[in-house]
């Protein structure tokens, strides 16, 4: 396994204490690394920042809120490494735009958390191959589409169903932003409605075809 050549400093937060256990007990196998703090509620997140000194955050997305809206201010201080149950892509490339360096998914934290970490110390940022492999489908997207990253994520929503402010809560951006974004899609395409969008989402792919039914 993947060792650092540097001493790094480490911190957990996580909501369930027999993962936590887990992390601190794998970590402790490793040379050059030292778990000195681990909190179990994101709201503990401000005083953890305060109370210690630390080189990354290992962070659980979802505690007693979802903890997308934390990382923006968090990354400003440490490398965030999101270590999550979800594996929903959405949730993993909104965590990386929001500043994290890392997205590991818990049922694969023994093989892969190490290697995250050092390419967090080294410099660089890192996912999951799976992750990889959709990035690179979703920026081959065709040209003559022309939509953002974003915006594909939001007509992914509304193909689902989803309406406005879901869409708004689930991206943790406002719902005045989700509007700006489909009227520039609707121009984009050429499309009215949201069933068109829909129908558009699946035959490009955005969706399965057994996915986009609209409520």
């Amino acid at each position: 396994m993947t060792a650092p050549t540097q001493p790094v400093r480490i911190a957990i937060a996580d909501d369930h204490a027999l993962f936590r256990q887990g992390l601190r007990s794998l970590l402790a196998l490793q040379e050059n690394v030292t778990v000195v703090a681990e909190v179990e509620r994101a709201g503990q997140l401000p005083a953890l920042l305060k109370r210690a000194s630390f080189d990354i955050l290992l962070l659980d997305l979802q505690m007693e809120r979802r903890s997308l809206a934390d990382i923006e201010d968090l990354a400003r201080r440490v490398s965030v490494v999101v270590v999550t149950a979800s594996e929903r892509p959405e949730d993993a490339f909104g965590a990386l735009r929001a500043g994290a360096r890392a997205v590991v998914f818990k049922r694969f934290a023994i093989e892969t958390l190490m290697t995250a970490i050092c390419a967090v110390i080294d410099g660089h940022a890192w996912m999951p191959p799976s992750l990889q492999a959709q990035l690179a489908e979703q920026l081959r997207a065709p040209a003559s589409e022309g939509l953002t990253v974003r915006e594909r994520e939001i007509v992914r929503h509304v193909a689902l169903g989803m309406r406005n402010a879901e869409v708004a809560k689930r991206l943790s951006i406002s719902e005045v932003t989700v509007k700006t974004h489909l009227n520039n899609v609707f121009q984009k395409l050429g499309i009215r409605d949201r069933v068109g969008l829909t129908l558009h989402a699946v035959r490009t792919g955005i969706v399965g075809a057994d996915e986009g039914e609209p409520r």
